[in-house]
């Protein structure tokens, strides 16, 4: 069989992998792969001799008798998340999710085999292959496994991601997940590649590939299999590594049935993006369903391609050899003897809670854990020694969670002192502001979301009429979500509501679409109901030109737009409606928001709302209630009115820049100061 030295090469470095759906991923990375290679000729002769070692190594390997039948080789794996925060920084979980996914797959555990087509079931092979997360790092430090970097290649996802951080590739398998893969589901070097490109050594995967959790699906969990299939010398059941003036071997091409995949009881095949079980694409049955073509229906490598996989971990070519010995094992803590405890921590499903709700606790700790105490101020627990564990909260709060976990010998705790808060299950306020003039009236009604990032909502000068606005410096920000929420609000006694606000933002450049969601909960933010998204480069930027040499801040109230949302709908209408601000980041710059009001359309008016003269604080207000005017007011009359309309209470200013509203005996509630035809709300809280 003719042999193509580019071919094979991009072969090697372009590994497509299985798309989840009825097509594939077209690889976007041969350009890139061909200057590389031109600029550095001096790598051909290299990777040509280490494949002819490896085909020397794999035919040697399969002419002996036994083949290391009983072995079961383990290899030690790292996880390399590469982020810039937002969902790329997949958790924990997900992650283990994935190697149990691996696992499953390699070890043919999964419960579809039962599905494979009966002509092929004879040949679906136990590969006797396992990862297993490292416990122990290159220094020979205690470790999980799974390291984090932050850095813009995220976004990029190829083979320089890799320059960021890599553990010693003859000790370890390194998985970098990243937002994107150089256009990929993910990409692999074959070992001939990575014999001579060490530094190149190592799968990158698009997190929402990885596991069947978090960020991925079930229907993708085949993929990361796949790419440890090229990592183990594997190619497309289709072949493609000797196709004369092409870059590789693409699918699904008729010509495809003249090449092979140097996998004996693999049948020729043209290669499928989808699932024809019957397919008989070069003249017998197609293995469609195998790990390394593009169907979506995976459940199978074969005896052939088990026996070449072991064949690379027992050649030298690329270090596999090395992977699973002994004394790697215990280096790489990925041996069966000895558990190394060196991290306590936990996670949450939800941290925001409505009273009389519960929530699941994760025990993430490392390695080795034979036994833990939780703590839960506040909280009611199904039990306190369990690794997930189920916790009632009753009581309105900010509470601190505690985790103690000993392997029998060292005993680690960790604590985080406010991390549940626990609101009314029912809003106590019919309506609600925001002016962000005062930290605490913030604190009191809406909670932040920890999103892990560096930058978060906060507040800064100007507002829009006003001193202060909540921002997000997305100038210096990433691709990162912002969220904060509101507590319930009793919304069950109107015909309709409404939420207004003012907003400012400038793009970076005229590409940019960062993006502000406002949606609305009924379930305590178990679910959200997206009502209004304003996108950069048309309905949320406030100035035309873009600003990308300087941070953005609004100079003016002309720089400012103000809106009313009103498309609430009669799911609204209940008395734990949950209000939810989200920014998407697209690396535009700052936004800003301010003056956020909650209640009936009628009473919101948004003419009303704009440049008024005056400022009221504190909001809420418990029992004085201070109004302020601007030089052209003095002697204003003032009235305040309930949402109802009804004229509560009236007073002069009478020359004074401000005025002191005693409303101790007001009923709790949402109110409305009326100055000269300018209009502003107040809650007042016992």
């Amino acid at each position: 069989m003719k042999f193509n030295f580019l071919a094979f090469l991009l072969t090697a470095l372009c590994s497509m992998t299985e798309y989840s759906w009825s097509q594939h991923l077209q690889c976007a990375t041969d350009e890139m792969h061909q200057k590389i290679f031109t600029e550095h000729p001096e790598y051909n002769e290299a990777i040509l001799r280490a494949y002819a070692q490896l085909q020397h190594d794999t035919e040697m390997f399969k002419s002996m008798a036994s083949n290391r039948e009983d072995q079961v080789y383990i290899i030690p794996v790292v996880f390399h998340v590469i982020h810039n925060y937002g969902l790329g920084n997949i958790s924990d979980a997900q992650i283990h999710d994935a190697v149990k996914q691996v696992n499953i797959q390699m070890r043919k555990l999964n419960a579809d085999t039962s599905d494979i087509v009966s002509a092929f079931k004879p040949i679906a092979a136990d590969c006797q292959i396992e990862i297993r997360l490292a416990q122990r790092d290159p220094d020979g430090n205690c470790t999980s496994g799974i390291t984090r970097t932050v850095s813009d290649l995220t976004d990029i996802g190829d083979h320089q991601v890799k320059s960021l951080i890599q553990w010693p590739p003859d000790k370890y398998l390194n998985v970098y997940v990243c937002n994107q893969a150089a256009g990929l589901a993910g990409h692999a070097l074959l070992p001939a590649a990575a014999d001579t490109i060490s530094q190149w050594d190592g799968i990158v995967m698009q997190h929402t590939y990885i596991g069947t959790i978090g960020t991925s699906d079930f229907f993708r969990r085949t993929v990361l299999t796949h790419e440890i299939g090229h990592y183990l010398n594997l190619q497309h059941i289709w072949g493609g590594n000797n196709v004369p003036n092409y870059y590789y071997l693409p699918v699904a091409q008729a010509s495809n049935c003249d090449h092979d995949d140097e996998v004996d009881d693999t049948p020729l095949t043209i290669g499928w993006q989808s699932c024809p079980l019957g397919g008989e694409s070069c003249g017998s049955l197609d293995n469609v369903q195998n790990y390394m073509d593009y169907a979506y229906c995976a459940r199978m490598f074969t005896e052939g391609q088990k026996s070449r996989m072991h064949a690379c971990l027992n050649s030298t070519v690329a270090n596999r050899n090395n992977l699973w010995q002994p004394q790697n094992l215990i280096d790489t803590g990925t041996d069966d003897e000895t558990f190394y405890l060196c991290g306590a921590q936990f996670d949450a499903s939800k941290r925001l809670v409505c009273a009389g709700e519960s929530v699941e606790f994760f025990d993430l700790s490392y390695h080795g854990v034979q036994s833990r105490t939780w703590e839960f101020e506040g909280g009611v627990a199904s039990n306190l020694n369990d690794s997930i564990v189920t916790v009632t909260y009753n009581t309105p709060g900010v509470y601190a969670v505690k985790l103690t976990v000993s392997n029998g010998t060292d005993q680690l705790d960790h604590e985080e002192v406010a991390y549940i808060r626990v609101v009314n299950a029912t809003g106590s306020l019919s309506g609600l502001t925001e002016t962000f003039e005062y930290a605490p009236d913030f604190d009191a009604f809406w909670v932040v979301k920890e999103n892990g990032a560096p930058i978060n909502w906060d507040y800064t000068a100007p507002g829009f009429s006003s001193s202060y606005s909540f921002y997000i410096n997305n100038f210096e920000g990433g691709k990162w979500d912002y969220e904060f929420v509101s507590s319930p609000i009793d919304a069950s006694g109107f015909s309709a509501f409404a939420i207004s606000f003012d907003y400012a933002y400038a793009r970076r450049v005229t590409g940019n679409n960062d993006m502000l969601q406002v949606s609305v909960s009924n379930d305590c933010g178990e679910s959200w109901s997206t009502r209004k998204a304003y996108y950069g480069g048309n309905t949320l930027r406030t100035v035309t030109d873009a600003i990308n040499d300087e941070p953005f801040f609004p100079a003016s109230n002309a720089e400012w737009k103000s809106d009313i949302i009103t498309n609430l709908g009669s799911g609204a209408l209940t008395n734990n409606l949950m209000v939810r601000f989200r920014f998407v980041g697209d690396g535009g710059n700052n936004f800003f928001l301010d003056n956020i009001r909650i209640g009936h359309p009628d009473v919101l008016g948004i003419e009303n709302q704009t440049s008024n003269p005056f400022l009221i604080y504190p909001n809420p207000v418990q029992d004085k209630l201070f109004i302020e005017f601007d030089s052209n007011h003095h002697g204003a009359i003032i009235q305040i009115y309930n949402l109802s309309g009804q004229l509560v209470h009236t007073l002069e200013s009478q020359g004074e820049t401000r005025v002191e509203l005693n409303t101790e005996e007001f009923d709790n509630g949402y109110y409305l100061v009326r100055v000269d035809g300018k209009v502003a709300p107040f809650i007042k809280m016992k």
